[in-house]
């Protein structure tokens, strides 16, 4: 596990030493830099997951003792923890769209008249409340399984 672990810090800093030592010269070198980064951390998340997928006795275990207690085994229990991540997902990805707009038109603004930061500081806590709501639904959904 430990060699894991290093391999896993290796693979994501591998883009990082080597934007630095060849510095993008161009939009298309930066796109390749850019290229390097996300597909070697999406690449050590895979191999990561499948190593512990197949070499985790612990998450069997974990299952049994999940199952066991509430009485839910299987498809039951899955789908359960699929909706709770899809549902705190969700609600993220539209509270991160919603910030995005909100503050940036907030920032306008209050750049233009600083009494507005008071309402424009309400519009921007009511989206970011969004995900919030999410995350509270997982957690009544992670509840009943």
């Amino acid at each position: 596990m430990f060699y894991l672990v290093i391999f896993a810090i290796l693979a994501m800093a591998a883009p990082v030493v080597y934007a630095n030592l060849r510095p993008a010269t161009n939009r298309k070198s930066a796109e390749r830099i850019l290229f390097y980064g996300i597909s070697s951390f999406f690449c050590t998340v895979f191999v990561m997951a499948v190593i512990a997928v197949i070499d985790s006795p612990a998450l069997a275990a974990e299952a049994a003792t999940t199952a066991a207690t509430t009485g839910q085994t299987g498809i039951a229990a899955g789908l359960g923890f699929i909706g709770a991540g899809l549902t705190t997902m969700g609600s993220c990805i539209g509270s991160g769209i919603a910030v995005a707009s909100t503050a940036s038109a907030a920032l306008g603004a209050v750049s233009e008249d600083g009494s507005m930061f008071g309402k424009s500081l309400i519009f921007v806590a009511l989206a970011e409340a969004i995900s919030l709501y999410g995350v509270l639904m997982s957690i009544l959904i992670l509840n009943k399984i």
